[in-house]
């Protein structure tokens, strides 16, 4: 069997569990396409349902393949809202008109400017850093405080890192775009791919272990692929833990990088009305909380107080404040950026 058919086949079973077309819309029910993968997400979808009465039906899907199943069913797709894992794939969905604009009072007055997307068409609901991790035998702290300093040649060879296709790093490189300019980005992109220990590979948590065992000095990873390490019983988590160091970078200037978990309502949603009431419960004290304790990430909405120990262990620290709507607008460049540098 082709992995085209796979995942035609996958998408095809999908189909029937409980999805039909548009014209099949229920007050009493909401369609979500999601391609977060989290646990904690559940609870989030039955307090909800217990609130409301609006019955949660739910499709998972990698981030791509479910974009593409949005794009073949057009205006007949039952999808109200989609959840989206970074500002590079809200940005993606947007360009491809699968978003419809929301008004809403609750919204407006929950979810700063920074975490909204342009013209009302998304909003993130948590956010997550992008940090540098490094090895305590090999590697002095010292030189790896900002993220400009995995392009100095200091850190020649030690450098790893996601491919530079992917959104983490596209994200990334849109915050970098931002704050030295495109060709200042375009350097730094350039210092880094010059710096690298091995080709680019692997997701997050494979750059904490190849630090750890020393393939790497220094690598990026999302705050929570760090948090969950630390929360591992296992041993062979805890002994990664043991050798390899955390830094929240750019705590001298501009702050660390925040990346976004956000939602839209869907641009043919058959149950716009309980979309609407959906997202507005992501904005509520209680989802928030889910968030953070459910995939160790920070409440967009200020003021709401997280009991994570996980996360406190971490520290205060000063956050990037690049508008997400900033970081999706710069994507396509990014990835020009990397491309032009041989960024793989």
């Amino acid at each position: 069997m082709s992995n085209t058919f796979k995942k035609l086949l996958v998408l095809s079973v999908a189909g029937t569990l409980g999805f039909g077309t548009a014209a099949q819309a229920a007050d009493n029910a909401i369609n979500i396409y999601s391609a977060r993968h989290y646990a904690g997400d559940e609870l989030m979808y039955q307090e909800f349902t217990k609130q409301t009465g609006i019955e949660v039906k739910r499709l998972e899907l990698q981030d791509e393949a479910l974009l593409e199943r949005m794009r073949s069913e057009g205006a007949r797709s039952p999808a109200d809202v989609v959840l989206l894992v970074d500002a590079a794939r809200l940005a993606a969905a947007q360009k491809q008109d699968l978003f419809q604009p929301v008004k809403s009072k609750v919204l407006a007055e929950k979810i700063p400017a920074q975490f909204t997307g342009e013209n009302g068409l998304w909003h993130a609901f948590s956010s997550r850093s992008r940090v540098i991790v490094y090895s305590k035998a090999n590697i002095d702290p010292k030189l790896a405080q900002n993220y400009e300093d995995l392009a100095k040649p200091a850190l020649k060879g030690k450098v790893c890192t996601r491919t530079g296709s992917h959104p983490y790093m596209l994200s990334l490189m849109s915050s970098m775009i931002s704050h030295l300019g495109e060709k200042g980005a375009e350097s730094w992109a350039k210092g880094v791919v010059d710096n690298m220990a091995r080709s680019p590979k692997g997701g997050d948590t494979d750059q904490i272990r190849a630090v750890a065992s020393g393939e790497c000095g220094v690598a990026l990873t999302n705050s929570y692929y760090w948090v969950r390490l630390l929360n591992s019983e296992k041993a062979e988590d805890k002994d990664v833990v043991s050798k390899v160091g955390f830094i929240w970078p750019n705590q001298s200037n501009y702050g660390a990088h925040m990346n976004v978990s956000g939602a839209a309502v869907a641009k043919y949603a058959p149950n716009r009305e309980s979309a609407v009431k959906f997202l507005e419960y992501l904005a509520s004290d209680s989802a928030q909380k889910y968030f953070a304790n459910g995939n160790n990430e920070w409440p967009t909405v200020p003021g709401v107080k997280v009991s994570n120990p996980a996360l406190d262990s971490l520290g205060p620290f000063k956050q990037d404040v690049t508008p997400a709507k900033t970081l999706a607008a710069n994507t396509a460049l990014s990835q020009q950026i990397m491309d032009r540098v041989g960024y793989k």
